[in-house]
C-alpha cells in the first residue's frame, strides 16, 4: 500500500478529518515547495516594488527640495540685482545732477564776475557813443549768449524790490517808479543775478 492509498483510506475512515484539512495537505512535498516558493517570491516582488516606490518617492522629494532651494537662491539673487541696478541708477542721476549744479555755478560765478567789465564798458560807450556805438551790438550780441538779460529800467518803470536796488527815493506820492539808474541788473537764466541800482521816484 502506497502513501496514497492510505491518505484516501484516513479520509474514508474519518470524515471530520476531512472537513478540516488543509489543502496542502493534499500536495506532495515537492508541490508544496514550489507552492511556498511562488509564494515567497510574490512576496518579495510586492516588498521590492515597495521599496523602488519608496525610493523614488524619496528621490522625487529631493529633487523637489532642490528645485525649491534653486528658485529661492535665483530669486534672491534677482532681487540684489534688481536692487543694484536701481542703486546704480540713482547714483547716475545724483551725479549728473551734481555736475549740472557744479556747471551752472561755475558759470554763475564766471559770469558775475564779469559784470563790473560789463558796467565799465558801457559807462564807456555811453561816454564815447560815436566811436564806440559798433562795440554796443557785438557787446549786446555776447551777453545774450551768455543766457544775461537786462532788468527793465526805463525811466517811469514801476519799482520792485524783487528786481530792483533803490539807494534814493525823491517825492511823495503812493505810486513808485524809477527816475534813473545808476548800475544795470541783470538776469542769468531768467534768474536774478544782480538787482538794478535805481533812484526812485514817488508820484
Amino acid at each position: 500500500m502506497n502513501e496514497d492509498q492510505d491518505f484516501n483510506e484516513a479520509l474514508e475512515s474519518d470524515p471530520a478529518e476531512k472537513e478540516n484539512l488543509n489543502p496542502n495537505d493534499m500536495l506532495d512535498s515537492s508541490e508544496r515547495k514550489k507552492a511556498e516558493t511562488t509564494e515567497e517570491g510574490i512576496g518579495e516582488a510586492v516588498i521590492g516594488a515597495a521599496e523602488t516606490s519608496a525610493k523614488n518617492a524619496k528621490a522625487h522629494r529631493d529633487k523637489k527640495n532642490v528645485d525649491d532651494m534653486q528658485n529661492a537662491k535665483i530669486a534672491e539673487l534677482t532681487a540684489d540685482l534688481q536692487r543694484t541696478r536701481a542703486d546704480f541708477e540713482n547714483f547716475r542721476r545724483q551725479v549728473d545732477i551734481q555736475k549740472e549744479q557744479y556747471g551752472n555755478a561755475v558759470k554763475y560765478a564766471t559770469v558775475k564776475k564779469l559784470l563790473p567789465l560789463l558796467d565799465d564798458i558801457d559807462r564807456a560807450i555811453a561816454a564815447n557813443p560815436d566811436s564806440l556805438g559798433p562795440l554796443e551790438k557785438n557787446l549786446a550780441k555776447t551777453v545774450k549768449e551768455l543766457g544775461l538779460s537786462k532788468i527793465p529800467t526805463e525811466a517811469g518803470t514801476a519799482f520792485d524790490p524783487d528786481l530792483h536796488d533803490a539807494v534814493m527815493v525823491e517825492g511823495d506820492g503812493d505810486e513808485e517808479v524809477i527816475s534813473e539808474v545808476l548800475r544795470p541788473g541783470y538776469y542769468f537764466d531768467q534768474v536774478v543775478i544782480r538787482a538794478a541800482m535805481v533812484k526812485v521816484k514817488k508820484q
